[in-house]
């Protein structure tokens, strides 16, 4: 039997590709009719962004491929290391801020790099395409689609 899975994904913000993982992720769930397998949710290692939703170009681009970005930006909490299976960094510094935050070794088991799911795209991290213009909301995008159907695939071997 298939235990429900719950996953963070984090970025620093939590506005641009934390919530377009939470998008992705959701959206494969869906079009896999696998929702009640599944809890996915997005946070910040910085909290300068509470309560805010996702950067509105990241809104637009996601919202071209077909996913609506709705969540509200929230910081990460101690309580995550504990509700969460699986806590996914999109970059080195990243899991570094995350692993400092774990309470324990055992929480810090959950942490995992956020490429190390891409079975086609060759990337070394999911870059902030913060300052960056349309081309790199796109790039990450690509990455962060290739990551999640890699990450959904192996936990669900039978879908």
């Amino acid at each position: 039997m298939f235990m429900k899975k719950k996953i963070l994904f984090v970025c620093l913000g939590n506005i641009c590709r934390s919530p377009a993982a939470e998008g992705v992720m959701r959206h494969l769930i869906e079009e896999r009719g696998l929702n009640d397998l599944f809890e996915i949710d997005s946070a910040g290692i910085l909290s300068y962004h509470q309560g805010e939703l996702p950067d509105s170009r990241m809104r637009a681009h996601a919202a071209r491929r077909g996913y609506n970005l709705i969540h509200r930006s929230r910081p990460v909490k101690t309580d995550d290391f504990e509700v969460f299976d699986l806590i996914i960094g999109m970059d080195d510094r990243n899991i570094d801020d995350l692993r400092e935050r774990a309470p324990s070794l055992e929480a810090c088991d959950k942490i995992h790099r956020m490429i190390d799911f891409c079975t086609r795209m060759q990337a070394d991290h999911v870059p902030d395409p913060y300052y960056g213009g349309a081309q790199g909301f796109e790039y990450v995008l690509d990455i962060l689609e290739d990551a999640c159907d890699g990450l959904l695939t192996s936990l669900t071997p039978d879908n």
